[in-house]
């Protein structure tokens, strides 16, 4: 009984993997897509230099090969966290300076802010699988970010969905390597495993 337990609890994780991988592609697509349509629309070079921006997570990790399963899923669901307060104080912004020609805009930020929802309660899913229930979001909002001028806040919601497309990246890698078995044993390595 145990081993069937076992064995439709690696399926599901499979699955759940899986799906995350789509998840994370269409995404990807869809902020390259909006990255595009935003640079456009707020008269930036989409190549413009943008500064490291307070409160974005980086995607880049120095020991990615050295991470747990649940140090990975730990670190893309608190980004994905994040990410949903940025984009919605991006859209709140959007929509104070709201014009005709924004309309479409502010249409495809909070598109994304909802596949960005949705990322993020399937990586609660995953870490719920592996009977670790996901943190609390108590005091995981960034901070406020400084009182920007318009230009500021354009090059902000540049950086922002630069990482973004990053981390969508990186999401779809974390959960291939979730979702490989383990060498040597017939069964998927535990996503709590540490090194």
């Amino acid at each position: 009984m145990a081993a069937a337990d076992s064995s439709s609890a690696t399926l599901r994780r499979c699955d759940l993997c899986s799906r995350g991988i789509r998840l994370a592609g269409k995404m990807r697509s869809d902020v390259v897509d909006l990255l595009d349509t935003y640079a456009e629309q707020q008269g930036l070079d989409a190549s413009a230099s943008v500064a490291a921006v307070e409160g974005v997570p980086v995607a880049a990790v120095e020991h990615w090969d050295e991470q747990t399963g649940t140090q990975r899923l730990l670190e893309n669901l608190a980004a994905y966290r994040a990410f949903r307060a940025l984009l919605a104080q991006m859209l709140e912004e959007q929509q104070e300076q709201l014009g005709e020609a924004d309309a479409a805009l502010s249409r495809a930020l909070a598109a994304v802010l909802l596949q960005v929802s949705a990322f993020a309660y399937h990586l609660e899913e995953l870490l719920r699988l592996e009977s670790r229930g996901p943190p609390s979001e108590e005091g995981a909002r960034p901070p406020q970010p400084p009182h920007l001028g318009l230009f500021e806040r354009k090059l902000r919601g540049l950086g922002v969905l630069r990482e973004l497309a990053q981390w969508a990246i990186r999401s779809a890698r974390d959960l291939r390597q979730l979702a490989k078995p383990s060498l040597g044993s017939s069964s998927a390595p535990s996503l709590a495993e540490s090194p």
